[in-house]
């Protein structure tokens, strides 16, 4: 018999509770789910790469409307369950009754406001969850912004160094001697101060905060020493306490916490409990990988199956881009302990061990982490560590003497040895699945182990496992390096450029230990197109990086002479322009006219020396250039729509013609092709595009990832809106998209497939938000991209002279 099950809390714990759940009992309870928050689960812990800017909202998105859907949850997001009545076993929420069989409360936890004068001025903020995000991305917005943060533990230099990355001005202030002080012994910490300052982030230790200053609104933060820093915005990070309000008022036994079982059960046999609003065994945890466990006891739980929680040992890593951080166990000095200390000062190094009775029972980190899970599994363990005691600091590579290969190393790590700390996922689980469910890709392990699908920091390790696991078949395609210039993959490259706020060729190859001095003819122009795609309004087009073709804008033929095609809208054109560039080819004796696919005219055969003056003739009669030699928009191919033909059912030349002037010049990350049909027969051929328009009576169909090309495909339906405004927006927030996330050279339809057509959908048609901010990124790159090449190099403006790149191999031949 299905039972009524209730839950309070769409967090991250609740979460996985219903993930074990609906796995080992589909159908055994009607769920009904309620959050504070309007959205549901996502991932808490990648906040701050979304406050950083290296992720979106989208990315960590744990279960979305379809997940919820399938498995028949009732959702009541942005509904606050205000009662438990136990005695007549319902809730209460707006007024509401909800009656339960079995409830689960996963309240999670506060953050703690410390209660100096001003704590509750406009601008004070807590960094908990999204809304608070986007508060501070907005906060950030303004030109010269002042931030400060007060507490300098995990989370609050997490949110230090993103909302640096978003350009304020960032001081953080820190109780203590030295900053994550419950993780990192002293010299650590002295390491990562230093890191930060580094950063142009101002550290203040030993910070006693007197007040929050402001008129209205924070202005300033107050120190008793009498310091004063300036603030637009104040972000308290000084710790968070179990949200137990709930549980209190209905009665159940609550300390620090809410008391549980071993089983999660509370005072109250039909009640459990799981996360940070929990305690047990006299200990609140508020570090995901337990959390987990507790989920995963409260599902058998729920099904009557025997589990227990038990409490665990935790890793510490910090999510900041660039740090590599690691801290496990009790660190503290005590007369019963010996420490082994291993300090590079040039490489920024220091790890040390903290050992009793030659067992290890604390370990830090800073600078190189790699032998973090290794030392982890021994404290877990307590292995004895007398006989490699000499070679133990230098890590798992060098037992016996001489340094092992990576795999090698994972290899000696037995199967109940954690690989992911966050999800609490052991090697054992991840070798069963590539072995069980033919698992070739990092992705694939990610969807069935959630092995790295968190914070992501374990994802070498994950690697190695697969490496180890599949042998030479194992082809990591998400991390091929780019070139052999470095061992980054296009994915890494860009995440660092954004992570780093790297702005030039030179910064990115210095920041990330490029190879070579200058790089080759496959790294610089993608690098040149990822620093165009970031930073639109700094960074200065490298001529030097582009392709023949594009250093030219024109394409080279077989016999060395060039072709120009101007740029026609929508493949409309008039006498006045024919007769422009029938003069052109009569004056520059080109030997060949051609009609394009893209319902363009193409000149063949224009000599080198020739093209500024043949530019300069078309330009007098209105033409630019039609980029056909770009990794940009093409063409955006029509038919005469419902002006002219009688099946026409909108005005497909016109909204054609629309989005090629609201769209050339963008570049993309390779060649776009578009074209919009003014009715299902489909002439303009807008279902092998790369973003194709299909009219129809009720408004317009939006089709993209097609090809015609070495590849054959039919574009897939993206979907159907109303209005020309409506398909404008989302045409170009999806040529954003692809933009922002594709790697250089790579078509639409490849990046589509791979990162999924229900992700996409997701993205520009459902989330109005986030498509609206792909938009707007677009309009905004387009003020400074909407510059025609021909003209400037006819006015002298662009005085690069037309000579290949020999530096770096690039030869005079079309790519």
């Amino acid at each position: 018999m299905t039972q009524k099950l209730v839950v309070v809390g769409a967090g991250m714990a609740s979460g996985r509770a219903l993930e074990h759940l609906f796995e080992a009992a589909p159908g055994a309870f009607e769920v009904t789910l309620f959050g504070a928050e309007p959205r549901g689960n996502y991932n808490r812990i990648m906040l701050s790469p979304v406050l950083a800017g290296e992720k979106s909202y989208g990315d960590i998105v744990t279960h979305d409307a379809a997940w919820y859907a399938e498995n028949g949850v009732a959702c009541r997001f942005g509904e606050t369950v205000t009662k438990i009545d136990r005695k007549r076993k319902v809730v209460v929420s707006k007024g509401s009754e909800t009656p339960y069989d079995k409830l689960l409360i996963a309240t999670g936890s506060a953050p703690f406001i410390i209660p100096v004068a001003g704590k509750d001025l406009p601008g004070v903020m807590a960094f908990r969850d999204l809304d608070d995000v986007n508060a501070m991305v907005e906060a950030a917005r303004k030109p010269g912004a002042k931030a400060v943060v007060i507490g300098g533990g995990l989370l609050g230099l997490e949110a230090a160094a993103a909302l640096k990355l978003r350009g304020m001005d960032v001081t953080v202030l820190h109780l203590m001697g030295h900053l994550m002080e419950r993780q990192l012994d002293p010299a650590a910490g002295y390491l990562l101060k230093k890191e930060l300052e580094g950063r142009g982030i101002k550290v203040h230790v030993k910070a006693q905060t007197k007040a929050i200053l402001g008129d209205g609104r924070v202005e300033a933060v107050a120190l008793e020493d009498g310091t004063i820093y300036p603030a637009d915005i104040v972000v308290m990070a000084v710790g968070i306490r179990p949200e137990t309000r709930i549980a209190v008022d209905a009665g159940l036994y609550v300390e620090r916490g809410i008391v549980v079982s071993d089983q999660m059960v509370t005072s109250d046999p039909d009640i459990l409990a799981v996360g940070e609003c929990v305690e047990h065994e006299n200990v609140c945890y508020g570090l995901v990988a337990p959390l987990y466990d507790m989920a995963r006891v409260a599902a058998k739980t729920l099904i009557k199956e025997d589990a227990a929680f038990r409490p665990v040992e935790t890793a510490t890593q910090l999510k900041v881009t660039g740090i590599n951080l690691y801290s496990a166990g009790d660190f503290a000095d005590g007369d019963d302990r010996e420490e082994i200390v291993l300090r590079d000062a040039s490489a920024g190094v220091y790890k040390r061990l903290v050992l009793k009775q030659n067992r290890i029972v604390g370990a830090v980190m800073y600078g190189e982490t790699s032998d973090g899970a290794w030392f982890f599994d021994m404290l877990r363990k307590g292995t004895d560590i007398a006989e490699m005691r000499e070679t133990l600091i230098f890590g798992q590579a060098y037992q016996g003497g001489s340094p092992l290969d990576p795999t090698a190393a994972v290899a000696a790590l037995p199967d109940d040895a954690e690989i992911c700390g966050c999800n609490g996922v052991c090697k054992g689980k991840i070798v069963s699945a590539i072995t069980s469910k033919g698992l070739t890709s990092l992705d694939d392990v990610r969807a069935h182990t959630k092995a790295s699908a968190s914070c992501g920091s374990c994802t070498g390790l994950v690697e190695q496992v697969m490496k180890l696991t599949l042998g030479d078949s194992y082809n990591p395609a998400a991390v091929q390096p780019m070139c052999t210039c470095t061992d980054l993959g296009h994915d890494d490259v860009r995440r660092l450029i954004k992570a780093k706020g790297l702005k030039t060729i030179p910064a990115v190859m210095q920041e990330l230990e490029w190879k070579t001095s200058c790089g080759c003819a496959k790294c610089r122009p993608a690098l040149n197109y990822y620093l165009v795609c970031d930073w639109p309004d700094e960074y200065a087009d490298d001529y030097q990086s582009r392709f023949i073709n594009e250093r030219v804008h024109a394409n080279i033929q077989k016999d060395g002479t060039y072709s120009v095609v101007p740029r026609m809208w929508g493949g409309v054109t008039n006498a006045a322009e024919l007769r422009a560039i029938a003069d052109v080819v009569d004056k520059f004796n080109i030997p060949a006219v051609k009609v394009t696919g893209g319902q363009r005219i193409d000149m063949l055969g224009v000599k080198k020396e020739d093209l500024p003056e043949v530019w300069a003739d078309l330009g007098k009669a209105g033409f630019v250039s039609g980029h056909a030699y770009a990794k940009g928009l093409r063409t955006v191919k029509t038919c005469v729509g419902s002006d002219w033909c009688r099946f026409g059912t909108q005005d497909s030349t016109g909204l054609g013609i629309r989005i090629e002037k609201f769209m050339w010049g963008s570049w993309t990350p390779a060649k776009v092709k578009m074209a919009v049909s003014g009715c299902p027969r489909n002439c303009a051929e807008a279902t092998c595009k790369d973003v194709g328009v299909i009219c129809v009576d009720s408004g317009f169909e939006i089709h993209f990832a097609g090809a015609a090309g070495l590849d054959i495909k039919g574009t897939e339906k993206l979907g159907l809106v109303a209005s020309e405004e409506e398909a404008l927006e989302v045409i170009v927030a999806l040529t954003q998209m692809y933009r922002e996330q594709a790697r250089y050279l790579e078509r639409i339809y490849k990046w589509a497939k791979r990162i999924g057509y229900d992700e996409i959908r997701r993205q520009i048609l459902d989330d109005k938000d986030r498509r609206k901010a792909y938009f707007d990124r677009f309009v905004f790159s387009q003020k400074f991209a909407q510059v025609d090449p021909w003209s400037e190099r006819v006015s002298g403006k662009d005085k690069h002279e037309f000579k290949p790149m020999a530096s770096v191999g690039f030869a005079e031949a079309a790519e």
